[in-house]
């Protein structure tokens, strides 16, 4: 009886302790993942951009994404080093079969190089599970953590840079920095859509913008994104980024509020990403 209750008091204390480690906030990827948000923020601090967007930085590009430019009210607003985003509660599903997880997603664009950061931070009955997804210096990688300790995935190569790199692409409107350091160039282009192509460290991926008669975007295509199983398989399915729900923003700019992210498979569309943004600068 002795025995039990000592084996008892030592489960009592382990569960004790993994709880107190599982809802403090420290976890080595967050600290990854600040750790090169920080590094970052001060290069482009070091490098400050400054002034305010003109109808002439955005002369070469296709009429339709100027007329965008102007109505969501770039024009005129001051230049930015950076953009951060912050979505909460994003209904969140890694594979079609897979259940639905409500995480938070941290993540920030860089308009010098197109170097990306997000963090994904959710709870799988009640064990901390944490994604970083990371475009740096033209290294793609996609790794995930469960109880701050397990590597489940940690997905990198040539492939992964790719599909970081046309993920940048396809928020480039949302942060038109981006759009002037001299990655992206425009192909064919209508009333209402544009191809776009971004090249870097010799790494290229294409997709198209589609606007809506307000010339509001409202979806990004590619072909060029792989999609990379947690078990590191890669299937080539066309990717869709859509945006909905236009807000004017505390900043007087006009954006998308709601995103999904969808692998447009030949039989049904799986939506893998839906969330609105609930703080973004």
């Amino acid at each position: 009886m002795k025995k039990v209750k000592i084996i008892l008091g030592i489960l009592l204390v382990l569960i004790g302790c993994l709880l107190v480690w599982f809802n403090i906030s420290y976890s080595g990827l967050k600290k990854s993942f600040y750790s090169d948000v920080e590094s970052r923020i001060n290069e482009t601090q070091n490098n400050p951009v400054s002034g305010k967007y003109t109808t002439q930085d955005f002369e070469n590009c296709p009429e339709v994404i100027q007329k965008y430019m102007e109505h969501c009210g770039y024009i005129g607003a001051d230049k930015k080093g950076y953009m951060r985003v912050k979505y909460e509660d994003v209904d969140f599903m890694q594979k079609k079969d897979g259940p639905t997880l409500v995480i938070d997603y941290y993540q920030y664009n860089f308009g010098d190089k197109p170097d990306r950061l997000a963090f994904i931070d959710n709870m799988m009955m009640g064990i901390p599970f944490q994604g970083y997804d990371s475009y740096l210096n033209g290294v793609g990688s996609m790794k995930g953590v469960l109880a701050k300790l397990i590597t489940l995935f940690d997905q990198r190569g040539p492939e992964m840079d790719v599909a970081c790199l046309v993920t940048y692409l396809s928020e480039s409107l949302l942060y038109p920095q981006a759009l002037l350091n001299g990655y992206i160039t425009w192909g064919e282009a209508d009333e209402y859509s544009a191809q776009a192509t971004i090249t870097y460290m010799d790494q290229v991926a294409s997709g198209t913008f589609y606007f809506n008669e307000n010339y509001e975007m409202t979806s990004f295509v590619t072909d060029d994104r792989g999609q990379i199983g947690t078990d590191g398989t890669l299937e080539y399915i066309r990717w869709t980024a859509k945006c909905e729900d236009y807000i004017t923003y505390p900043d007087g700019i006009l954006r998308p509020s709601k995103f999904m992210a969808v692998w447009n498979y030949p039989d049904e569309d799986f939506v893998y990403f839906d969330g609105k943004i609930s703080e973004i600068e």
